[in-house]
């Protein structure tokens, strides 16, 4: 196996976070005060989709401006997508599948990146290039935890670890976390997009703290 193409300690932090916020900005003014309150509730570490233009101009404002939140871009389709994501600070990358180029490109460009997986075949794709930390999406419609711990079983000496995303919520997360698979989950529905195109700062603060404390205690009930 190629060294990890995802930096191992990104991904510890990653892994210490426990959630992952993931956000559509709509405007790039919305970023900064997005930002503050997702650190207000507890939550530091954040992928901002390529579903939006204002996606790039956000994360520059945020890298700028509330550095101490650890922000990557979501929804990698190209590789000149990538390039333009590490040129406007990404921490990391994600993509929604497993594209071989895309890999290829982020390990040329010493980007940290996860590509999202769905069957074994994808699993041996991004093995081919080092990946150890993978998206795995869309999860519950996939089947959910159990459908990721048939797949995962053959490559378990391996050490891979994953993020699930789609469908997820607060209620089903901590059911992901008590797994010793999953790194972290993708949290779409601590800020949703209406809620930041509202400006809707006070709900999102409450989800956030609210996701912190369930993830904190489902994951003292994993510990021995």
């Amino acid at each position: 196996m190629n060294q990890p193409l995802f930096d191992q300690t990104l991904a510890d932090k990653v892994s210490a976070a426990r959630v992952v916020a993931v956000l559509i900005v709509d405007d790039a003014n919305d970023a900064v005060p997005l930002a503050r309150t997702l650190l207000s509730g507890g939550v530091d570490v954040m992928e901002l989709t390529l579903r939006t233009p204002a996606a790039l101009d956000a994360l520059r404002a945020i890298r700028r401006d509330v550095p101490e939140m650890t922000a990557g871009i979501g929804t990698i389709l190209s590789v000149e997508q990538l390039h333009a994501a590490r040129e406007a600070g990404a921490a990391f990358g994600v993509s929604p599948g497993c594209n071989p180029r895309l890999l290829a490109g982020a390990r040329e460009a010493g980007f940290s990146f996860a590509p999202g997986i769905a069957t074994p075949t994808d699993i041996e794709i991004a093995i081919e290039q080092g990946c150890r930390l993978l998206k795995f999406f869309p999860a519950e419609q996939l089947g959910g935890l159990p459908y990721l711990r048939a797949m995962a079983a053959p490559y378990a000496h391996l050490g891979l670890r994953y993020i699930p995303l789609g469908g997820l919520t607060a209620a089903n997360a901590g059911i992901y976390l008590n797994d010793p698979l999953i790194a972290a989950i993708g949290g779409s529905w601590i800020a949703p997009r209406e809620a930041i195109k509202t400006n809707d700062w006070a709900t999102i603060a409450s989800n956030a703290r609210a996701a912190v404390a369930n993830l904190s205690s489902s994951w003292q009930e994993r510990r021995p």
